[in-house]
């Protein structure tokens, strides 16, 4: 089955309503394709980021026994 028939086989099934909110939204999909302006090329395109972009953002006072192992996980070591 086709996506077209599908679609019309799907939209049968629903009520007035709803078939009038489909046919706006179809319409609002069918004149934003022909404008060119999908909504998929509206979307900036995402910024690359690169190792070290935050290096000195985060400057927190560490305790001297940062880097020894934890009470909690000694029964593990």
């Amino acid at each position: 089955m086709t996506i077209e028939a599908t679609i019309l086989k799907n939209v049968e099934k629903l009520p007035d309503s709803v078939k009038q909110a489909v046919l706006l939204y179809t319409e609002f999909l069918v004149s934003q394709y022909a404008n060119g302006k999908p909504e998929e090329a509206q979307e900036k395109p995402k910024k690359k980021r690169f190792a070290g972009s935050m290096k000195g953002t985060f400057v927190l006072p560490l305790p001297d026994d940062f880097d020894e192992p934890l009470e909690d996980f000694k029964d593990y070591m």
